[in-house]
């Protein structure tokens, strides 16, 4: 069994932060993002830009990993955006609702 591999890049800019997924995001590798997206508020990041353009599939662990993302972030007065969602990711957030909050 092949276990699921995600890749995690961090470009800064001043207090904004670029971060880059590649692979896919479910139960094994949601961790690894949320730990991303923590440093980044805990690095004093108050624009957090996360990349999916080459994130094959996301599950209900990675929405939940980027809805307490945002709600942590809008506690710091910071905030978290999704770009480039695959058509399957963005189902997920329409379908939740979550899409109005974070694209």
């Amino acid at each position: 069994m092949t276990l699921p591999q995600l890749n995690v890049y961090r470009h800064d800019r001043g207090s904004r932060a670029l971060i880059t997924l590649a692979g896919e995001i479910d139960p094994a590798t949601a961790p690894q993002v949320r730990a991303a997206l923590e440093r980044c508020l805990h690095d004093g990041i108050t624009t957090i830009d996360v990349d999916l353009t080459t994130v094959g599939r996301c599950d209900n662990s990675g929405l939940r990993v980027f809805l307490d993302a945002s709600r942590h972030a809008a506690g710091s007065h910071a905030s978290l955006r999704l770009h480039h969602p695959s058509p399957h990711t963005a189902r997920l957030l329409a379908d939740t609702g979550s899409d109005l909050l974070l694209l």
